[in-house]
């Protein structure tokens, strides 16, 4: 009997940990992306589905019925930004948005500055985000797999993201609500052996999802 005192705490408390993390899944998924470890823990879940957009996204979810109050706020903000930013592609998913342009975010080979077409979407983005508080942004860098090696080819991608980031800064758009990642040639979208391809690959990706201030919200309505 005394051996088995061990593997029956053992038990106790794996049925505890898989109850506490039930509890936890029901009611938040995941800290908010401006919080940091929200952010965190979106990228680590994206990176191994090899799409760290997506991962923020499912990283940061609520769920339940807190979650379905959230979406509801995502597709007036989705609608918003399709009818006010000319070329936006809006993705709606689970408690997150992903936008994508028709001309791209795109850069020139192994630069980080931000030409006429990006300006021109950022600044109808930028106005539409200055809107809505309770979102918060993250900002995801890429690069093709050629323009660099090694650590530089993430620092490229972090500077791609940092030029973004301060276009709409620099828009009006609060900083805090920011957060970038560089992820260098991790996760390309085209053939990285063709310059169209690595063409497309050279870009940023933009995510909104929920501020901590929408979640909290969100809780006081689930409860």
């Amino acid at each position: 009997m005394k051996s088995l005192k061990p593997l029956a705490l053992s038990l106790l408390c794996l049925c505890i940990i898989v109850l506490g993390c039930h509890t936890t899944n029901k009611t938040r998924k995941g800290a908010a992306i401006g919080a940091g470890t929200g952010g965190i823990v979106g990228a680590f879940i994206g990176k191994s589905a090899g799409n760290t957009a997506l991962g923020a996204i499912i990283g940061g979810a609520v769920g339940g019925t807190a979650g379905a109050f959230i979406g509801k706020n995502m597709d007036k903000r989705a609608a918003e930004i399709t009818q006010t930013v000319p070329g936006a592609t809006v993705i709606r998913n689970g408690e997150g948005i992903i936008v994508k342009f028709d001309s791209g975010l795109l850069f020139d080979a192994g630069q980080s500055s931000l030409n006429p077409a990006a300006q021109n979407n950022l600044q109808g983005l930028g106005a539409s985000l200055q809107k809505d508080s309770a979102t918060n942004i993250l900002i995801i860098g890429h690069t093709d797999s050629k323009e660099t090696t090694g650590s530089s080819i993430t620092q490229l991608s972090i500077q791609r993201a940092q030029s973004v980031k301060q276009y709409l800064a620099d828009g009006g758009v609060d900083t805090t609500r920011m957060i970038i990642f560089g992820k260098g040639e991790n996760e390309p979208i085209a053939d990285n052996n063709t310059p169209d391809g690595r063409a497309q690959n050279r870009r940023v990706e933009i995510v909104i999802v929920a501020s901590e201030a929408m979640k909290k919200l969100a809780e006081k309505v689930d409860n």
